[in-house]
């Protein structure tokens, strides 16, 4: 009849290498690889999970271990500074650090636990001591300061805020958008051009009725120009623009 065995659980398998090595009084820079796979094996068998997460890490714990064995059977490799390299450093500094995080959790679950013990009384204040104010020195508040003082101050302070005003900026309101269809001016240039064969182009743009639309007609006269529609006259320098039709 098999006796049964109830296995510790352990958080992982730097864990169990660690309870190994505590557990055999082992040195952790001179682990005895072969002693320590056996155990780790055998803790493997007994394994009870059925969580295959769980499981393959300690599976490639084992596997690690395996290979360290190996290797340790084998003639030891140098470095490049010429000193022999150990299978085991990679391991036992990976249990070192998992050592210290370990030791560190435990300090702070303690600190925890500790702070849980902590009572603290609430604030118990009679309402005439809680409600009590000091009562107001106003000649200590106000000290050297005079009415003209005080003047003196409140005018530098709205000089300062008229210097941050925009003097140009300002004098405007609010700016809005506005639209113009670029196709019916397009249209209405076209044919303001048919029905006068030539015209001064000063002229058309006072026919427009706001800055957007004077940008607009500039463009289209300039794309006119591009397609040949019309052809631009001026006789000497400074003279108005004469637009003449060529459709």
């Amino acid at each position: 009849m098999a006796i049964p065995v109830k296995l510790e659980a352990f958080e992982g398998p730097l864990d169990l290498l660690l309870h190994l090595i505590d557990k055999n009084k082992i040195d952790i820079y001179d682990i005895p690889i072969v002693t320590i796979t056996e155990q780790y094996l055998e803790y493997i068998r007994q394994m009870e999970t059925e969580d295959m997460n769980v499981v393959s890490e300690f599976l490639v714990m084992a596997a690690t271990l395996l290979d360290i064995k190996c290797r340790m059977l084998l003639p030891k490799e140098e470095n490049e500074e010429g000193e022999e390299e150990d299978p085991r450093a990679e391991l036992v500094e990976k249990l070192l650090e998992y050592k210290m995080y370990k030791y560190m959790s435990l300090e702070l679950k303690d600190r925890q636990l500790d702070a849980a013990k902590y009572l603290y009384r609430e604030k118990q204040l009679p309402k005439e001591v809680s409600s009590y104010q000091p009562p107001v020195n106003y000649e200590e508040l106000i000290g050297d300061m005079t009415l003209s003082r005080l003047h003196e101050m409140f005018k530098s302070i709205v000089r300062r805020q008229e210097d941050k005003i925009d003097p140009i900026r300002s004098k405007y309101g609010k700016i809005e958008k506005e639209e113009v269809d670029m196709e019916a001016k397009a249209l209405y240039v076209e044919t303001f051009a048919r029905t006068n064969k030539q015209f001064s182009f000063r002229k058309l743009l006072e026919r427009q009725g706001s800055k957007m639309e004077i940008i607009v007609t500039f463009l289209i006269i300039l794309e006119m120009m591009k397609t040949g529609k019309i052809s631009i006259v001026q006789e000497e320098i400074f003279d108005d623009i004469l637009i003449e039709s060529n459709m």
